[in-house]
C-alpha cells in the first residue's frame, strides 16, 4: 500500500492506532489484493518515532491555555486552576487527534474545542471539563488522513472538499511554524488578501472571507478560540474549517470590495477624521425599515433561506452596509456591532408576554461577537480590518432579515419585564448571591453547549460596557436607542436563563449534578 503524500509527521495526518482513535483512510484499503503483509501493518499501526513526534507537535501547538486580560479582553478567569488547565489542554489534544471537524456528512460542526474552553474559562473543574468532553465525543466522527498533501501551489484546489480538512491542517500548521507563529500573517495571507479571495481567470475562486463568516461564523469563533487562549492548534483547526466552508456570502462580499480603497484613516487607533458617522445601529434601523426586507413566508430550510436571502438581497444588504462609517478607530466600531448583535437577539427576541424567543440562529452574532477584537487586533492592514468588520456586518443584517426581522422594541425591553434581574429569584434551584454567579453557574450545569457560549459571551460584554449610562445612543436612528444603557447584556443573560434553565434532568450532566435541558427557539419570527 502506497503511503500517503501527507506523511506521518503530524497528528493531523498521522495515520494512527486506536491509542490515539485516529483512522488511516488510503487510496488503497486493507482488503486490496495490492495490500502487501507490511502494508497491512502500517495500515494499522504508527511508529514509536512517528508518535513521538506526535506528542512533540502537540506540545507546540497545544500548549496550556492562557489569556493576557487587557483592553481587548475584560472578563477575567477567576476559578481557573491548575487541575482545569491540565485537563483541558489534554481535552484539546485528545480532540485533535480523534475526531474531525464536521461529526456528519451534512457539515454540523464539532463544538467540542468551544465549549470545553468556555466551560474552562468559566471555571468548571476538571471533572466537569472530562465528562463534557465524554458526552460531546460520543456523535464525532473520527480524524482521518487526507488523498494527498495540501502546499502552497495547490491550496486553493480542494477547497469546500471535507476529505482535505487534515491536509489543510498540517499546511497551515507548516505555514504558522516558518513564520515563527505569527498569526497574522496567515490571516493576511489566507484570508483577508486579494489572492487569498479571487484569482484572474480562475474557474474556481477561493473567496476565504466569504469562508470564513459561513454557517453561522463557525470559523471564525473556532480561529477566535485560538486567538484569544494562545492555542496555534486551535488556530489552524480555524482556518482548516474555513477551508472546508462554501463561500455563501459573495454577492455581499465580491471582488469589488478587495479592489477598493481604504477610509480616510491610517489605522487601528487612530483619531476620526469625520465628524460625520453612521452607526451600526443606525444601519440596523435602515435594515428594519427597508420594506424590501419584507419576508412572510418562514423558512423550511435554514442553510439554503439563507442562501436565498444573499441572492435576492445580497446587492441591497451591501449598500446598507456600506453606509456604515469605517474611520477613526475601528475599535470603536467593533463595539458598535456588539450593541447591534445583542439587540438583535435580546430585543428582538423579546414577545409581547414578557418571554425571550431564543433564537437559535441569531443567538450566533452574539457569540461570535465576543471574538471581534481579537481578530481585529491580529489584522495588520487597514483595509483587512475593514473588510473584516463590514464583512461581519453584512453576514449579520443577513441572518437578521433571514429570520424575519424581529421588531426591536427597545423601550419595552427595558421596561418591567426585564428589571427582575438584579435578584438571585430567577431560578429557586439555584441561590446565589448576586446574579451573574446564578446565570454562569447555570451555563455550566446546561446540556446544550451553546449556553454557556452565549452567557460567557454576555458576561464579557457586561464586563467591558456595563456602565455605559442611559442616553449614550440618542443619536442613532435606532427607534428606542436612547433607553440602551450597560445593563442590556445582563438583562438578555437573565431572559435566556429564564427561557432555557427548563426542566432539571436528574443526574446526567457532565458533573453526575442536576441539568438544565431547555432548548433553543428555531421557530423564527415571521408573521
Amino acid at each position: 500500500m502506497a503511503r500517503t503524500s501527507v506523511g506521518f509527521h503530524r497528528a493531523g495526518n498521522c495515520h494512527a492506532v486506536a491509542g490515539l482513535g485516529l483512522k488511516y483512510k488510503s487510496s488503497i484499503p486493507p482488503t486490496s489484493p495490492q495490500a502487501s503483509g507490511s502494508s497491512l501493518f502500517l495500515y494499522h499501526c504508527i511508529t514509536i518515532q512517528a508518535l513521538k513526534m506526535v506528542l512533540e507537535a502537540d506540545d507546540t501547538f497545544f500548549p496550556s491555555p492562557t489569556r493576557q486580560v487587557s483592553s481587548e479582553n475584560s472578563f477575567s478567569f477567576p476559578d481557573v486552576t491548575p487541575a482545569s488547565t491540565a485537563a483541558i489542554q489534554r481535552i484539546l489534544k485528545d480532540n485533535h487527534l480523534r475526531h474531525h471537524v464536521f461529526f456528519n456528512d451534512k457539515g454540523f460542526h464539532n463544538h467540542i474545542v468551544h465549549t470545553t474552553l468556555t466551560l474552562w474559562c468559566l471555571g468548571a473543574d476538571e471533572r466537569v471539563l472530562q465528562r463534557s468532553y465524554e458526552e460531546h465525543s460520543k456523535k464525532q466522527r473520527p480524524a482521518f488522513a487526507s488523498p494527498h498533501a495540501i502546499t502552497k501551489e495547490n491550496w486553493i484546489e480542494h477547497l469546500g472538499d471535507e476529505n482535505f480538512y487534515q491536509a489543510y491542517v498540517e499546511f497551515f500548521k507548516s505555514e504558522l511554524e516558518q513564520r515563527q507563529f505569527r498569526y497574522e500573517e496567515l490571516l493576511e495571507e489566507y484570508v483577508f488578501s486579494h489572492s487569498a479571495n479571487f484569482v484572474p481567470g480562475a474557474k474556481k475562486q477561493p473567496e476565504m472571507l466569504s469562508r470564513f463568516f459561513d454557517n453561522l461564523f463557525h470559523p471564525m469563533i473556532h480561529v477566535g478560540f485560538g486567538l484569544e487562549f494562545s492555542v496555534p492548534g486551535v488556530f489552524v483547526e480555524g482556518l482548516a474549517q474555513a477551508a472546508m466552508h462554501p463561500p455563501t456570502a459573495t454577492r455581499m462580499i465580491p471582488q469589488e470590495l478587495f479592489e477598493q480603497d481604504v477610509s480616510p484613516s491610517s489605522n487601528i487607533g487612530t483619531d476620526p477624521s469625520s465628524t460625520a458617522n453612521v452607526h451600526a445601529l443606525s444601519i440596523l434601523a435602515r435594515v428594519l425599515a427597508d420594506p424590501a426586507f419584507e419576508l412572510t413566508s418562514p423558512p423550511e430550510n435554514i442553510p439554503s433561506y439563507f442562501s436565498h436571502v444573499v441572492n435576492d438581497h445580497g446587492d441591497a444588504i451591501r449598500k446598507h452596509a456600506a453606509a456604515w462609517t469605517l474611520e477613526g478607530d475601528l475599535r470603536k466600531k467593533v463595539e458598535e456591532l456588539i450593541w447591534a448583535a445583542t439587540v438583535i437577539y435580546g430585543v428582538g427576541g423579546l414577545e409581547e408576554s414578557g418571554e425571550l424567543n431564543a433564537d437559535f440562529f441569531l443567538m450566533h452574532l452574539v457569540t461570535s461577537s465576543v471574538f471581534l477584537f481579537n481578530v481585529l487586533s491580529r489584522l495588520t492592514q487597514r483595509k483587512s480590518q475593514e473588510l473584516f468588520l463590514r464583512g461581519y456586518l453584512s453576514v449579520s443584517l443577513a441572518y437578521y432579515i433571514a429570520r424575519g426581522r424581529p421588531h426591536l422594541d427597545i423601550q419595552s425591553f427595558f421596561g418591567h419585564h426585564t428589571e427582575t434581574f438584579h435578584t438571585a429569584a430567577m431560578i429557586p434551584q439555584l441561590q446565589l448571591p448576586e446574579p451573574w454567579s446564578l446565570i454562569l453557574r447555570s451555563a455550566i450545569m446546561h446540556m446544550d453547549d451553546h449556553v454557556p457560549k452565549l452567557q460567557r459571551a454576555l458576561a464579557d460584554h457586561a464586563s467591558r460596557f456595563g456602565g455605559v449610562p442611559r442616553g449614550t445612543f440618542t443619536d442613532t436612528q435606532l427607534d428606542g436607542a436612547e433607553w440602551l444603557d450597560g445593563t442590556l447584556f445582563l438583562r438578555v443573560a437573565g431572559l435566556t436563563t429564564l427561557r432555557l434553565g427548563g426542566d432539571v434532568k436528574e443526574t446526567r450532566g457532565f458533573s453526575g449534578d442536576e441539568v438544565f435541558t431547555g432548548e433553543w427557539d428555531r421557530r423564527a419570527f415571521f408573521k
